[in-house]
């Protein structure tokens, strides 16, 4: 393997499997020239790549930003094919999404994808901090909220309906608000923001105006899911996206508060570099997302 691309490509596989022999198996060459391979990369750059026990290969610092340009080389080398195949989508799509939208909608839509496009290996993690897309090698991100970079294409998904509730036993303890200022007297669960370390205020719309209201604190969590299970414990007032609490209104286990001034809809965006564009893999998830109805 004396290509310089193939031995990116190489390395990439090493780093995804952290195994020297799951990737030489892939690629179909010896464990021990997968392992040549990397020394004489890592001689050539004068840096070490790669760290191995017995157990687990991992990537230095060095190796992680060796990884990430191997990867941007391999994603363009292979978009850059595809185009020649009459834009066949195949290949590894790496996609970011926001909390629990996957598992709530995309999963069960999933199979329906990788039928229609069997060539196509999707990678999707789950979080919702701020993902450097191309120093990652990231495709696309899923979002909720209003987006804030410029420097990303932005696809409009949907909207996500927000709904404020709280438990039979906290609103029998505390009382049910009827007005906005009868919430100084109650606490609530707070969403812990990845971007500012802060709790975010519950929001209303009077009048057509979204206000901002920021009560007594009970909880701080940076998951929704938890926050809905702290609010069946009684612990305070939620404020989520309806599809978070569905089953636990229809049963009971919730009840809806100041329905009239339910919260404006959250928008829902997929966020990819613009040089993505062309890619088919890429444009085939696009395709595919978008029809998926995020409004609940």
């Amino acid at each position: 393997m004396n290509d310089r691309f193939d031995e990116m490509r190489l390395f990439v596989r090493i780093v995804e499997m952290r195994s020297f022999r799951r990737a030489a198996e892939a690629l179909g060459i010896p464990a021990s020239t997968a392992s040549d391979v990397v020394k004489r990369t890592e001689a050539r750059l004068g840096v070490q790549l790669l760290s191995r026990t017995t157990r687990i290969v991992a990537p230095t610092l060095e190796g992680e930003a060796w990884y990430a340009s191997c990867l941007r080389i391999v994603h363009d080398v292979e978009d850059a094919e595809a185009g020649f195949r009459q834009g066949e989508a195949e290949g590894r799509l790496r996609v970011d999404v926001h909390g629990t939208l996957a598992r709530h909608f995309l999963l069960p839509r999933l199979p329906g994808f990788l039928d229609a496009y069997p060539g196509i290996e999707l990678i999707m993690s789950e979080g919702d901090r701020l993902v450097d897309l191309l120093r990652e090698g990231v495709d696309c991100v899923v979002r909720v909220g209003t987006p804030v970079v410029s420097d990303l294409v932005v696809r409009r998904l949907g909207r996500l309906r927000e709904i404020t509730a709280a438990s039979p036993d906290y609103l029998a303890r505390h009382g049910t608000p009827s007005l906005l200022g009868d919430l100084d007297s109650h606490r609530m669960i707070g969403f812990l923001s990845s971007q500012t370390g802060r709790a975010m205020p519950l929001y209303f719309t009077v009048g057509g105006q979204e206000t901002e209201h920021l009560i007594r604190i009970a909880l701080q969590t940076s998951s929704a899911e938890t926050m809905v299970a702290a609010a069946k414990q009684g612990i305070g007032i939620v404020q989520v996206p309806r599809y978070h609490v569905v089953d636990d209104l229809d049963a009971g286990r919730l009840v809806e508060i100041l329905a009239d001034h339910e919260p404006s809809a959250s928008p829902v965006s997929a966020l990819f570099p613009r040089g993505r564009q062309s890619s088919p893999r890429l444009r085939a998830f696009l395709d595919w997302v978008i029809r998926i109805s995020f409004d609940t």
